[in-house]
């Protein structure tokens, strides 16, 4: 019996080391495998985030075409869902040439994928 559980013990620290090397290697892109996006912060107010949206969507280059009526993201038609799509449209398109998730302080980080039916936010490594 002492043998089994030994080869049982000795099994799971395998496959354990095996998830954590799996779980932490960079892929040979060189990207890491969790995925993140940036999204509107909850607390903004919607006067703020209208403000960051506007300049995400205007100079600042995101492609904010799915947030337009008619479009996979238009709803729910809220302030708080269309800049969260601006915000990370911006951010996955420069995140690797300097641009960041902070809008004025109007945006996060998460690991949570926001992308809800048919809207889809890109997370690019």
């Amino acid at each position: 019996m002492k043998n089994g559980n030994k080869m049982t013990s000795s099994s799971t620290m395998m496959l354990i080391s095996v998830l954590i090397v799996v779980l932490v290697t960079p892929r040979s892109d060189g990207a890491y495998l969790e995925q993140q996006w940036c999204v509107a912060d909850e607390q903004t107010p919607d006067d703020v985030l209208q403000m960051a949206m506007d300049w995400a969507c205007g100079i600042g280059g995101a492609d904010c075409r799915m947030i337009q009526r008619n479009k996979p993201c238009y709803l729910p038609n809220t302030v708080r869902d269309h800049a969260a799509y601006a915000f990370n449209s911006y951010w996955q398109k420069f995140k690797n040439y300097g641009g960041s998730c902070y809008f004025n302080a109007a945006a996060i980080v998460t690991d949570l994928n926001p992308s809800h039916g048919s809207c889809h936010f890109e997370s690019l490594p």
